[in-house]
């Protein structure tokens, strides 16, 4: 397997998690992995990328951000993906503690689903 299709994997199933926890706390603004845009699922990778480079929880809050800010997207009290607005564009200590958890599921999918597909495929 190579290794875009073991990031996009990564992706998909970081990005999965992430959403289920999102339904679980009210928010249902997040799309399937198959209906999310491009964007999204390109910025997911990146943050796959990042992970299996060493980030932690709140580096991972830095590199998205910075691609926020990178690409245009500014603070905004309600996600807003035409007016390139999000609640989550502020430092990782600004965050609610239930947003946080969000860069930890991340974090930790990614490094539990590399971890297999390595130990899968490198038999």
């Amino acid at each position: 397997m190579n290794k875009d299709t073991l990031l996009e994997i990564c992706a998909r199933v970081a990005h999965e998690a992430n959403r289920a926890y999102c339904i679980a706390i009210g928010d249902t603004t997040q799309p399937a992995w198959e209906e999310a845009p491009s964007w999204q699922r390109s910025s997911a990778v990146n943050g796959v990328r990042g992970v299996l480079d060493g980030n932690t929880p709140e580096q991972s809050h830095e590199g998205w951000l910075k691609e926020k800010t990178d690409t245009g997207w500014r603070y905004g009290q309600v996600k807003d993906p035409d007016k390139k607005e999000h609640p989550c564009f502020v430092l990782y200590a600004e965050l609610p503690p239930e947003q946080r958890i969000k860069d930890h599921i991340f974090v930790g999918v990614v490094r539990a689903t590399m971890n297999a597909l390595e130990e899968k495929y490198t038999k």
